[in-house]
C-alpha cells in the first residue's frame, strides 16, 4: 500500500459509514431541491415583496417533487414540455400561461377540462412528472423588468436607453422598413407586421413587449419622444387603427408588431442567466418557445 493513500481499516467505522452514505445515489437524490424550495429561493432574490393575487404560483405538478433540473421558458406549449422532458429537466419556469388563458383555468373551453387538447397536454406533463410554476408579475415588475432588460440585451440597444425610462429609446437615425428587417433578423422571425410610411426616417423608439394594452400604447404614441412604437401584439381596431389613422392624418407615427413570443422571448432567456448566479447544483437550461407563425412566400409579381 502506498504511504500516501489513507489507510480505510483506520477510519473509524461511524465516518467511514457517514463518507460511504453522503456519496450514495440515495444521499445525492436527498439533496436535490423541491419545486417548492425553487421558488422560495426565487421569491428571496426578485428584490420586491411577494405581491398577493399574483399568477405566479404552480399550474401543474406535485410542489414537492425533487428537481433534476430547471427548464425556462417564454410558453409551456406542449412542444417545449417534449424537450424539457427529453432533456431531463422536470421544472418547467413559464412565463405566459399554460392552460389557454391568464388564470390557468379552463373556463373558458366549452367542455373545460373534458377539451380533448387540454386532457392531452395534463396527460403528458403527468406522465413525465413535470412541475410547471409561472414567474410573470414580479420578473415584470422588479427594477429593470427581466423582460425588457432581456429583450435590450438581445437588441444591443442598451447604449440608447433612455435613463429615466427603461422603454424608451434615441437610436441612430433609421428608416421604418430598415428597423423592421433589422428586428426580424435580429429576433429570428419571419412575421413581423408594420404600420407606416416606410421611408420615414427616425431616431425615437418606445420597446413595449408583449400585451401592454390599448391605453399603455396610445400614451406612448402621445409622447413626443416616440415615433415608433414596437410592441408584441395589440388588438387591431384599437392600437393598429388608432397609427393608421394618425399617418394618414400626417402624423410622424409607425407601429411594429413583433408577435408575443419574439418580443419577449430574450426575457426569459436572462432570466434562465439569472437563476443560476444564485440556484448552484441544479442543471439550468433556456428552452426557447417556437413562433407558431409563418407566412406564406409570394411570388413577385403576384
Amino acid at each position: 500500500m502506498s504511504a500516501d493513500r489513507p489507510c480505510v481499516s483506520k477510519l473509524p467505522l461511524a465516518l467511514f459509514t457517514f463518507i460511504i452514505l453522503l456519496n450514495s445515489p440515495s444521499c445525492a437524490l436527498d439533496q436535490r431541491l423541491t419545486a417548492n424550495q425553487v421558488a422560495a429561493q426565487i421569491q428571496s432574490h426578485v428584490g420586491i415583496p411577494w405581491m398577493v393575487g399574483t399568477v405566479d404560483t404552480f399550474k401543474a405538478g406535485d410542489p414537492g417533487t425533487q428537481v433534476t433540473g430547471i427548464a425556462v421558458t417564454m410558453m409551456a406549449t406542449l412542444d417545449v414540455l417534449q424537450r424539457a422532458a427529453a432533456s431531463g429537466k422536470n421544472l418547467v419556469i413559464t412565463h405566459e400561461p399554460t392552460f389557454f388563458n391568464h388564470l390557468d383555468a379552463p373556463d373558458s373551453l366549452p367542455q373545460k377540462e373534458n377539451d380533448a387538447v387540454l386532457a392531452a397536454k395534463r396527460a403528458f406533463i403527468a406522465q413525465h412528472g413535470l412541475v410547471i410554476w409561472r414567474f410573470h408579475d414580479h420578473w415584470h415588475v422588479r427594477k429593470p423588468d427581466g423582460i425588457e432588460a432581456g429583450m435590450v440585451h438581445a437588441l444591443g440597444w442598451e447604449k440608447f436607453q433612455n435613463s429615466r425610462d427603461e422603454h424608451l429609446f434615441v437610436l441612430p437615425e433609421t428608416s421604418l422598413e430598415k428597423l423592421a428587417a433589422g428586428l426580424s433578423k435580429r429576433l429570428a422571425t419571419g412575421v413581423i407586421r408594420v404600420v407606416g410610411d416606410p421611408n420615414m426616417k427616425f431616431t425615437k423608439v418606445a420597446l413595449a413587449p408583449g400585451a401592454t394594452g390599448f391605453a399603455n400604447e396610445a400614451r406612448a404614441l402621445e409622447n413626443d419622444n416616440v415615433e415608433t412604437l414596437v410592441v408584441g401584439e395589440t388588438i387591431e381596431w384599437e392600437t393598429v387603427e388608432y397609427v393608421a389613422d394618425a399617418v394618414t392624418e400626417g402624423k410622424r407615427k409607425a407601429l411594429i408588431v413583433l408577435g408575443h413570443i419574439p418580443s419577449e422571448q430574450a426575457g426569459m432567456e436572462e432570466c434562465a442567466r439569472w437563476l443560476k448566479t444564485f440556484i448552484t447544483g441544479t442543471p439550468i437550461e433556456f428552452i426557447p418557445t417556437q413562433d407558431p407563425f409563418w407566412s406564406p412566400k409570394i411570388a413577385a409579381g403576384k
